[in-house]
């Protein structure tokens, strides 16, 4: 179990202390991003999904607010996300994210990708009645940079491109797992090609154009040791 710690706009603080960690996959709302994006993980020789969208459970202390992800080998990399919190009051937060997968296990079993990286989250949060009037507005991107230190457009999109999180609050009341401690990662928008996602550092945004806010996140990927054995 993990506690994440979220500041909102008023400089109030939430706590949330994960019980439950989903991750959505396939959830854009255009088939033809889905599509795109079944396409991208083709390449990488993950199978199609058998059905669209997914949820994966995670293991919830994968959940986390770092600046550095350890990586087992070099075919890691992150995805552009907004996260859905039900902070320990049992309000609902929204927040950026980025699911660090690792693409090797990936084409053994997505699920098995998803447990294998974690889930890093933003340090600030917004309550999701303050921006439900204009979710679809808000701008979805990713940045990378490689090892020399240029970094790069890699996702560029809206919210309005995925499933919204009161859909996605719906599915988990019918599962009867909104309650406090449950997070839940969005999926992603579409990759720019030709962009090297096996990136040295991830970077994350997710802004509100009508206030001029946003939330944001990075951290680096860093190479574990060779194993002994």
């Amino acid at each position: 179990m993990s506690s994440l710690f979220f500041t909102l706009p008023d400089g109030t603080r939430r706590t949330a202390t994960v019980t439950r960690l989903l991750n959505a996959g396939y959830a854009g709302r255009s088939q033809e991003d889905v599509a795109a994006h079944v396409a991208e993980l083709a390449e990488l020789g993950v199978p199609a999904p058998s059905t669209t969208p997914a949820l994966y459970p995670v293991s919830p202390y994968l959940a986390q607010q770092v600046d550095t992800v350890a990586a087992q080998h070099g075919k890691t990399s992150g995805e552009a996300e907004w996260a859905l919190v039900v902070d320990d009051t049992g309000d609902l937060l929204l927040t950026a994210a980025c699911d660090h997968t690792d693409r090797e296990l990936e084409t053994y079993g997505v699920a098995w990708s998803k447990n294998a990286g974690p889930d890093v989250l933003a340090e600030s949060a917004w309550r999701l009645t303050d921006v439900a009037d204009r979710l679809d507005s808000l701008t979805l991107r990713a940045w990378v940079t490689g090892e020399d230190g240029t970094e790069e457009l890699i996702q560029d999109g809206t919210a309005g491109e995925l499933l919204t999180p009161h859909h996605w609050a719906d599915v988990l009341k019918g599962r009867g797992e909104l309650e406090p401690g449950t997070v839940l990662i969005s999926g992603t928008i579409p990759m720019r090609h030709g962009v090297n996602q096996f990136a040295a550092r991830w970077r994350v945004q997710l802004a509100d154009p009508d206030t001029g806010r946003e939330i944001s996140l990075g951290y680096d990927v860093v190479p574990m040791p060779e194993p002994i054995g």
